[in-house]
């Protein structure tokens, strides 16, 4: 009797021990984390979640590890799923941690992102384009507020004045500078004289050489004479040879 309730005991620790080992596995893989808000949150979707409890965990995924489900607090209800992309931190906190995005005035805040305790990378949601710009536009908006309890400088205090002082001189005005004397004007300069036209003067062509005279004609009888010698000796001479 004594082993048979030894060994329920065994098969019940073994059983619950299992169980506790399934769970821890389970939590680690899936990265369930339930979370309490106390006001209204924006989750990607245009959908709100009113304040209460919600479990948020991985879809069971082996190549796409950024898909998260929000359900109820039983899990048997699932409000969203919502498409993430990695989103990395400095410091690691051994607990979940939610981000925001700054939101206009009098819109709930919207989730940013979630971060497993002891991980640097978290999930970051991915919102509609046009819900991005928005979100950019109020956070190019936000001017930093002036710090709290600053009191303003005081003023100078004004100068004392004496009694029967006498009161003070007014202040010397420099006089005007004379006006600069207006320029003369300047005679323009007288144009130039056009020159001179020079016509030239047709040159009378010149006079003919005159040929130089001869002393007499007594040269030229003389010239005759020695021709009609010259031609005499020389029928002479062709006579002899024909005889």
């Amino acid at each position: 009797m004594y082993r048979i309730q030894l060994a329920t005991a065994l098969c019940a620790a073994v059983i619950a021990s299992s169980a506790v080992v399934q769970k821890a596995w389970a939590d680690e893989h899936d990265r369930k984390t339930r979370i309490t808000i106390s006001e209204p949150m924006e989750i990607p979707g245009g959908k709100i979640l009113q304040p209460g409890t919600y479990v948020l965990k991985l879809a069971d995924e082996q190549d796409n590890r950024h898909t998260v489900y929000i359900q109820n607090e039983r899990e048997n209800h699932t409000y969203a799923t919502v498409f993430a992309v990695a989103n990395y931190r400095v410091k690691p906190t051994g607990k979940s941690v939610i981000t925001f995005w700054e939101t206009p005035a009098g819109q709930p805040k919207a989730i940013r992102a979630w971060f497993y305790p002891g991980e640097d990378y978290g999930q970051e949601f991915l919102y509609p384009k046009s819900r991005v710009t928005e979100i950019n536009q109020v956070a190019s908006q936000q001017v930093p507020e002036a710090p709290a309890n600053v009191e303003p400088a005081p003023a100078p205090p004004e100068p004392e004045v004496a009694e029967n002082a006498p009161p003070p001189a007014p202040p010397e005005v420099a006089p005007e500078p004379a006006p600069a004397p207006a320029p003369e004007p300047v005679a323009a300069a007288p144009a130039p004289a056009p020159a001179p036209v020079v016509v030239a003067e047709k040159t009378p062509p010149p006079a003919p050489a005159e040929i130089p005279h001869t002393a007499g004609s007594l040269p030229l009888l003389a010239l005759f004479g020695f021709g009609a010698l010259g031609l005499a000796v020389g029928v002479r001479s062709f006579a002899k040879r024909m005889s």
